[in-house]
C-alpha cells in the first residue's frame, strides 16, 4: 500500500505597509495554508534578515501553524474560461473587498480568533469584577444590620 505524501512548502516576503516593513510567512501543508505575519519597523538588509529568521524562524513557524490556516487553492482541472464570464467574475470579486490571497485570508481569520478570545476574557473578568461588588456589598449590609 502506498502512504500518501504530504508536500510542505514556505515562503517568505518582506513588504512595506505604508508605515513599517512586514514579514508574511506563509507555509503550505496538507491541503492547508497557514500564515502569520512579523512587524520588522525599518526596512532589514538580506544579511540581518537571515540573522532574524535564523534566532526566530521557529517561534515564527509555529505561530503559523497555530493559526486556523484556510484550504489551499486546487490548481487540477483547470480548463479554458470564456473571456467575458472571467472579466464579470473579475469585476465581482475586485468589488466585494475580499482578502486578496489567502495568506490574507489566513491571517484575518488569525485576528478573529484572537478578538473573540480577548472579548471573552474580557466579558469574564467583568462579570468577575461585578459579582465581587455584589459580594462586598452584601457583607457591608449585614455588617450594618449587625450594628458593626
Amino acid at each position: 500500500m502506498s502512504q500518501p505524501t504530504h508536500h510542505t512548502s514556505a515562503e517568505s516576503s518582506v513588504y512595506f505597509d505604508g508605515q513599517f516593513w512586514v514579514l508574511v510567512l506563509t507555509i503550505a501543508t496538507g491541503g492547508r495554508l497557514y500564515a502569520t505575519r512579523q512587524v520588522l519597523g525599518a526596512l532589514p538588509s538580506d544579511a540581518e534578515l537571515y540573522a532574524w529568521l535564523l534566532a526566530h524562524g521557529g517561534e515564527l513557524i509555529d505561530a503559523a501553524l497555530a493559526g486556523p490556516g484556510v484550504e489551499a487553492a486546487s490548481r487540477n482541472g483547470t480548463r479554458r474560461v470564456n473571456p467575458e464570464r472571467a472579466a464579470r467574475e473579475a469585476a465581482q470579486q475586485a468589488s466585494r473587498h475580499a482578502p486578496s490571497t489567502a495568506s490574507q485570508e489566513a491571517l484575518a481569520r488569525a485576528r478573529e480568533e484572537q478578538g473573540t478570545a480577548r472579548s471573552r476574557a474580557s466579558a469574564a473578568y467583568r462579570r468577575r469584577r461585578e459579582q465581587e461588588r455584589y459580594e462586598q456589598r452584601r457583607r457591608r449590609a449585614k455588617q450594618r444590620h449587625r450594628g458593626h
